[in-house]
């Protein structure tokens, strides 16, 4: 299992995603950074009401709380702080999942952009070997969208559209949530419950 995970959160619909990966993220123990664009500021605060600070202590000590981790387990960076560890390849994350990930952002990723903290540590990862995760979330996808992630694919980098499935009959939003996070811990070799595996019988109600 993956020791050190970096988590970005940008500017695309889809912050529940990335809030319960961090969640579950910190309960598997996983050690977590974090870093998030100003637009993921202003969608976290209209899709789920949390105002993410500003400031990356203020964010540390607010998630950290939130989601009960262990001291030291959630470090968060600002945009620019280009001394963070996951912005040098002497010192790359495990993996790094970008959820919710724009279109903005996966342009930029695609084509070797580094102007942000993000696009700096995902060209990190993808340089090192490292596994890169990203889930986009827009519809319908123009040529350009589809050419960026074709590309990203041919780098090395895993494509997970946040695309939920219905053959468990999910009774609530939590659940199509989860089916999302579920695969992106598979993909991460993180054990987790969230969902019954195919195959296995569905647990009671």
């Amino acid at each position: 299992m993956p020791e050190t995970i970096c988590l970005a959160l940008t500017g695309a619909s889809g912050m529940p995603y990335g809030l319960r990966l961090l969640e579950c993220l910190l309960t598997a123990g996983c050690r977590v950074q974090l870093v998030y664009s100003q637009v993921a500021q202003i969608v976290a605060r209209q899709e789920m009401g949390i105002d993410l600070p500003a400031r990356a202590s203020e964010a540390r000590t607010l998630l950290q709380e939130r989601h009960r981790g262990l001291p030291g387990q959630l470090e968060v960076f600002g945009r620019e702080e280009w001394f963070a560890p996951l912005a040098s390849g002497s010192n790359p994350p495990d993996a790094m999942v970008v959820c919710p990930c724009s279109m903005g952002t996966l342009a930029a990723i695609a084509q070797g952009l580094a102007s942000k903290l993000i696009e700096r540590a995902a060209d990190v990862v993808l340089k090192e070997g490292r596994k890169l995760i990203l889930v986009p979330r827009e519809t319908p996808l123009s040529t350009i969208h589809l050419e960026n992630m074709l590309r990203l694919a041919r780098a090395g980098a895993i494509i997970l559209p946040p695309c939920p499935g219905f053959y468990q009959k999910p009774q609530e939003v939590a659940d199509l949530v989860d089916f999302v996070v579920a695969r992106i811990l598979d993909q991460l070799r993180v054990r987790h419950s969230l969902q019954p595996r195919w195959g296995d019988p569905a647990p009671d109600r």
